[in-house]
């Protein structure tokens, strides 16, 4: 194998950012769109020059042509299309937030592993230069030991209880399409939660419209993070250290720049520049993982998944709310 050929399951907002930057990656394929709207796989699949088109989720998934699927479906739809995905020996990339909830994640994970199939979660934003960036600063101890993380990711939407952001039915909510971010930010830099606290302001529905997180990690860091679709903030992330802090310019979840400051030194800007939309950086990694016979990535792998998950499921215990897997019956 040396080009590894993909198909997108679902064909919205975030399936058409994705499928756009298939162009820049050497080593993938865009071969087929998949929806339960036919029209909608259609108009995808002739927007980018995708050969096929589906009018099913099942019918993309027993494509022989296929060996990855990304999954791009709401939320409570992931685990049962990663799970016949996995049924049929292909690999996911699975959008995030990974799963509705983390019974949810754990099935899908399980079965990956005892199938020996590729499985991530489409966290983009861990692939990109600049938080590449980061890390390498982090390991050279530029700022010492690492001891928190503080910021927000912000995105102001006005409120329509029709809408994905915003409906139950689709787990809508801030915590499971913002706060994921600064989760997963956190923990890749502090590692484990230990300890938990959130509070957050609901919609008319019951939805969550924001959350204020703090956490106590095991490794002795602390957090404080934010995440709302009722207001504005700058989306930006600090990591700061015994010796010192790097910020993440915003906004954080697509950034180009990282200032790097210490104690009695002029501050070190790193600009660092990310390929079309960001996305391609997560499919070529997860192309070369399969061309070398990997079922997971160390950058981003099913245990840091499974944390996130868990941490989010929490905070969404201690504001009430409680989301559901959705049966869709994929045999």
């Amino acid at each position: 194998m040396e080009r590894v050929r993909w198909g997108i399951i679902g064909a919205g907002w975030v399936a058409d950012l994705v499928a756009a930057d298939f162009r820049f990656v050497r080593n993938s394929e865009l071969v087929a769109i998949g929806s339960r709207d036919l029209e909608k796989a259609q108009n995808l699949a002739a927007k980018h020059r995708v050969p096929k088109a589906y009018g099913s989720y099942l019918e993309l998934l027993d494509d022989p042509d296929i060996d990855v699927v990304h999954i791009a479906t709401p939320h409570p739809h992931h685990r049962d299309v990663a799970l016949a995905a996995i049924e049929r020996g292909k690999a996911i990339l699975v959008e995030k937030s990974f799963t509705a909830t983390h019974d949810g994640a754990v099935q899908v994970v399980r079965a990956a592993r005892d199938q020996g199939v590729f499985c991530m979660e489409a966290m983009w934003t861990r692939f990109l230069p600049a938080i590449a960036a980061a890390r390498e600063v982090v390991a050279w101890g530029r700022i010492g030991e690492v001891l928190g993380v503080q910021g927000d990711l912000c995105a102001y939407r006005e409120y329509d209880p029709a809408h994905r952001l915003f409906s139950l039915e689709t787990a809508g909510g801030a915590i499971l399409d913002l706060g994921v971010y600064v989760l997963s930010f956190a923990q890749l830099f502090l590692g484990e939660a230990q300890t938990i606290n959130c509070v957050g302001r609901l919609n008319p529905n019951g939805t969550d419209a924001a959350a204020a997180i703090s956490i106590g990690h095991t490794g002795g860091g602390l957090s404080a993070l934010a995440c709302g679709f009722d207001g504005h903030g700058p989306a930006r992330m600090s990591i700061y250290g015994t010796k010192g802090w790097i910020e993440v310019e915003p906004r954080f979840h697509h950034p180009t720049t990282l200032s790097v400051h210490r104690t009695g030194v002029l501050p070190r800007i790193i600009e660092a520049r990310m390929t079309g939309r960001g996305y391609a950086h997560e499919i070529s990694e997860v192309s070369e993982r399969l061309l070398a016979g990997d079922t997971e990535s160390s950058i981003m792998p099913l245990d840091d998944t499974l944390e996130v998950m868990r941490v989010m499921e929490e905070c969404l215990d201690q504001i009430g709310v409680r989301h559901q897997e959705v049966e869709l019956n994929l045999r």
